[in-house]
């Protein structure tokens, strides 16, 4: 995917910056580990940016994949990582207090949230918000990230259209990324999250974004963890992230660049 995005010229200028500007001679050949903790909505990212970012670094990239509210108790519980992917508010409140690195934040976009139901299965109108609340309480069953930024919206959007109490028998939480797998699976009708995941399994069909008026995102940035072994790969690939070809990539995965 990454090369059908990047002509080789683009790739190998972005490649050439990264390694010119943020490794130090004998980092990229020591071939260790650079650790990352990212909230699950920039997964299909980081699936086709590691093999570049371990192509120009010759670092192994491991990253753990968990919602934002349990990444931020593993570092305050001193769990070793390289750079954190997280909503700005908890990386915020991180860097205060010295457990990210101070003015290394980088806004990597945001994501709005969606529907998706399994593949081949007919697509409800969601086109306004009626239609949208129709299709939720005609659903029998409905899937949401529980624990997550976008589930939090959902359970909001819900008060907004008055069916909170009409839904509480239809709704199923899942853990991180467990929401749009249990679609793909036939365990749930359709699933309201961000549009990041649901591209993200090819098993589901995304039936569009929540229409304007209901529609809330959320937003993505990387630090450097305050005690990293490997800062300076980690500031690599945080260049990688926010570079031309990351930001066009990240476009066809749902996200688009954060406002300032």
């Amino acid at each position: 995917m990454w090369t059908q995005i990047l002509n080789p010229t683009t790739a190998v200028a972005m490649a050439a910056v990264v390694v010119a500007l943020t490794m130090p001679q004998g980092v990229a050949a020591e071939a260790i580990e650079t650790r990352v903790f990212s909230s699950a909505a920039p997964r299909g990212i980081l699936r086709e940016i590691a093999p570049v970012f371990e192509r120009v670094t010759g670092q192994r990239l491991v990253i753990e994949y968990a919602f934002a509210a349990d990444l931020k108790r593993r570092i305050e519980a001193g769990d070793p990582f390289d750079a954190a992917i997280l909503p700005p508010d908890i990386a915020d409140d991180l860097a205060r207090r010295d457990k990210l690195v101070a003015g290394s934040r980088v806004d990597l976009g945001r994501t709005g949230l969606g529907v998706a139901v399994r593949r081949g299965a007919p697509k409800p109108d969601i086109s306004t918000v009626d239609a949208f609340r129709i299709a939720l309480l005609a659903a029998p069953t409905v899937a949401y990230a529980d624990g997550g930024a976008s589930g939090v919206q959902f359970h909001g959007i819900l008060a907004r259209l008055g069916i909170a109490e009409a839904m509480k028998g239809k709704l199923r939480p899942y853990p991180s990324g467990g929401a749009v797998e249990a679609v793909a699976r036939g365990e749930v009708d359709l699933v309201v999250i961000g549009i990041s995941p649901i591209l993200y399994v090819p098993a589901v069909t995304l039936v569009g974004w929540l229409p304007p008026e209901l529609q809330s995102y959320v937003v993505f940035t990387g630090s450097i963890g305050a005690a990293a072994k490997q800062p300076e790969a980690a500031q690599a690939l945080l260049n990688l992230l926010t570079s031309p070809a990351a930001i066009a990539f990240s476009k066809s995965q749902g996200f688009e660049p954060a406002p300032h």
